[in-house]
């Protein structure tokens, strides 16, 4: 046994796996995929067909989304040109809602001050989005979203903010573009409750509003008298697509809308319904719009004199409140998410091209048990069925251990390395099993070099002579699995190439040296006991 401890591609191999065993039990890995845990895959449909690199920045940008929220095992996959596929862990219905916001999302951030843009999400500074802890004062749970901002992003907003003093800075997050909101009429009803008059209702949404050519119109309907909301939509389909309205609309409007080929956003009547706030300056009391879900306004701070005199800064945030009516702990849950998918959006930038997400595919844990059991199974067969053929092959009952030793050490590398990098999934599994199964070409070959006994050569040249092939064929397999490993058509057998060029790799380079250096030692003690 010395002997054999004493060959550095032994010592290399029994290395590598005492290594990976270490870091699998830091990182609970290996991680699996769906098919074996469970889980949900979610379907996106792109506007529109995209090249390669906006392919790219796309899964880019949805993959630092949801790793940011807290899903590190989440796969973002590439289907030709105009899909892509999330698949993320077994979840509950709560959190797919939230991930389907994430990913619909266009991660469009604005900051608007008396229709002007003043901010824009490309001035961000990514590193510095920060999340504050909710704070608690009087039964109310407020949240915050600080950033900081590039130099030319905060010349350009002091230019706009400048002499802008006690106005509100509105803070958008994909505010709607193209857009007819429809409020029911309600809603002067409602903002009478709450001190606005219908005048001041009328002018704190034109404010929220506008935006230079992208100013939302607002059209109110009864649902006693729709005639002249109908008129309005037909009169409006040639310059607007799309329509937001509350999800309890009549349902006439609805078909109508419809039928004029509007893209219809539902929206929840509280969603829909703006929150007012009362702002007192030096001379005024006044009521605005503080946030509104249904146009992405987050927040609406008041620009204080000292930030609208020219004066340069480069610190914000966003904050909010939690709606009213919620008991506490509901409160700071609201908070949090709200903190975290606003970080997460922010983080990943603007998505390069609008996208759909569709309905959610789930698969149970209980059929993902299943395929764990049956992939396990296969796995064995496959290390047996090797060993076996070897072993008859040359008829050598020493032969069996060293074979069975260096195929689940090429095996225990593969899932390591693969279930701590990304996620075992069944194209990869398979792949260790074509793996395994070509290991045997090379097993043969270093074995025939040395029971075969052709010609007078050294245990050496002997190994060269066995490597110079292995390396070739390896050489040749990677090449064949490259286009499949960068394809984004054929994504679903990425894991199938990736396992078959990381099991060819590390056994070319460890475990297949170190099954030669048993063998020529193993001959090496039979010729010591000849003489």
């Amino acid at each position: 046994m010395r002997n054999y401890f004493a060959d550095f591609h032994i010592d290399l191999l029994i290395s590598l796996i005492v290594l990976l065993a270490v870091l699998d039990v830091a990182y609970k890995a290996p991680h699996l995929g769906v098919e074996f845990i469970g889980g949900t895959q979610i379907p996106i449909q792109l506007a529109h067909a995209v090249n390669p690199d906006t392919m790219s920045t796309l899964i880019s940008t949805l993959q630092q989304r949801l790793s940011t929220f807290g899903l590190k095992q989440v796969t973002v996959e590439g289907i030709g040109n105009q899909e892509v596929y999330v698949i993320i862990p077994s979840v509950s219905k709560s959190e797919v809602d939230t991930i389907l916001s994430l990913i619909e999302s266009q991660g469009v951030f604005q900051g608007v001050v008396n229709g002007r843009e003043a901010l824009n999400g490309s001035g961000i500074v990514p590193a510095s989005i920060g999340a504050m802890q909710p704070q608690v004062s009087n039964g109310n749970v407020t949240w915050q979203v600080s950033f900081f901002i590039t130099q030319q992003a905060a010349e350009k907003f002091a230019k706009v903010v400048f002499g802008q003093a006690n106005k509100p800075l509105y803070m958008f997050l994909d505010r709607p573009t193209d857009a007819i909101l429809l409020l029911n009429s309600s809603l002067f009803a409602y903002a009478q409750q709450h001190g606005v008059n219908a005048t001041e209702l009328m002018n704190d949404i034109y404010a929220v509003t506008q935006l230079g050519n992208s100013t939302i119109p607002v059209k109110f309907y009864s649902p006693s008298a729709l005639n002249q909301t109908l008129s309005f939509l037909n009169a409006s389909r040639s310059k607007y697509s799309l329509l937001i309205i509350a999800n309890n609309a009549p349902k006439s409007l609805l078909s109508y809308a419809s039928s004029l080929n509007y893209t219809i956003r539902l929206v929840t009547p509280q969603n829909i319904t703006p929150v007012f706030t009362t702002i007192s300056t030096p001379t005024s009391i006044s009521t605005i719009i503080e946030s509104w879900p249904a146009i992405g306004l987050l927040s609406a701070p008041i620009l204080s004199p000292s930030v609208t005199n020219g004066t340069i800064g480069q610190s914000y945030e966003i904050s909010g409140t939690a709606p009213q009516g919620l008991s506490l702990p509901a409160k700071m849950a609201y908070a949090e998410n709200q903190t975290q998918l606003i970080t997460s959006i922010l983080k990943g930038g603007a998505l390069p091209v609008p996208v759909v997400a569709g309905t959610p595919t789930t698969i149970p844990p209980t059929l993902g048990k299943h395929f764990e059991i049956i992939s396990g199974v296969a796995l064995l067969i496959a290390v047996i069925a090797v060993s076996m053929a070897i072993s008859l092959r040359y008829k050598r009952g020493f032969l069996v251990l060293p074979i069975i030793f260096t195929t689940l050490a090429e095996l225990f590398i593969i899932v390591s390395i693969i279930g701590l990098i990304g996620t075992i999934d069944l194209a990869a599994v398979a792949g260790m099993i074509a793996v395994i199964g070509t290991g045997v070409d090379a097993q043969i070959i270093i074995t025939d070099e040395f029971i075969g006994k052709h010609g007078d050569y050294t245990d050496k040249i002997r190994l060269s002579h066995a490597f110079y092939i292995i390396w070739a064929d390896a050489a040749l397999l990677i090449i064949a699995m490259l286009p499949l490993f960068f394809s984004t058509s054929l994504v679903q057998i990425v894991g199938f190439a990736e396992s078959t060029m990381l099991g060819v790799l590390f056994g070319a380079l460890v475990t297949r040296p170190a099954y030669g250096a048993m063998i020529r030692r193993h001959f090496a003690q039979l010729e010591k006991e000849k003489e």
